[in-house]
């Protein structure tokens, strides 16, 4: 892949996502970020993807999502759910406090490897990078954004 690329609509978006996935199979991406309002339009439950998060999850190795609320993963993406039982000791889900969904910015960032980031959601669009300075950026406004994030969405639910 090229140091930067466009994304134009949404169809590109589900492909680059896919592709980011599988990457960070491929690649063993030790810790990476997902960031989105609500997560609905990722293809999170997609089996493809399942397979790509089951290879990547070896090892020492941390996904954090951040997201407002976790209520559109519950529905649209079961089977990332039932997959997250199994995973929960790799993925930390984070509730942000205090924002609105327009400031939460939708990436998927990997540090030295790999930003995608929708600069303007409503449309799909946005770009693929692998520049530094990318990644710098956008782990700063994660890591902004993160400091002010609960713990959310445990994996099982305990009752009596």
């Amino acid at each position: 892949m090229e140091e930067l690329a466009r994304i134009a609509g949404r169809n590109e978006f589900l492909s680059a996502v896919r592709a980011a996935l599988a990457e960070a199979a491929a690649e063993g991406w030790r810790d990476f970020w997902l960031c989105d309002p609500d997560f609905a339009s990722w293809p999170l439950g997609e089996p493809g993807v399942i397979d790509s998060l089951t290879q990547w999850a070896g090892g020492e190795r941390r996904l954090t999502m951040l997201a407002l609320h976790y209520d559109e993963v519950l529905r649209c993406h079961p089977r990332w759910v039932k997959w997250r039982r199994q995973w929960a000791h790799r993925v930390q889900c984070r509730a942000l406090q205090e924002l609105q969904a327009d400031d939460v910015p939708v990436i998927l960032h990997a540090t030295g490897a790999l930003t995608l980031q929708l600069l303007n959601p409503p449309r799909y669009r946005g770009t693929i990078s692998r520049q530094a300075a990318d990644g710098v950026r956008a782990r700063e406004l994660i890591d902004a954004i993160s400091q002010r994030s609960t713990e959310t969405f445990p994996a099982t639910t305990l009752g009596l």
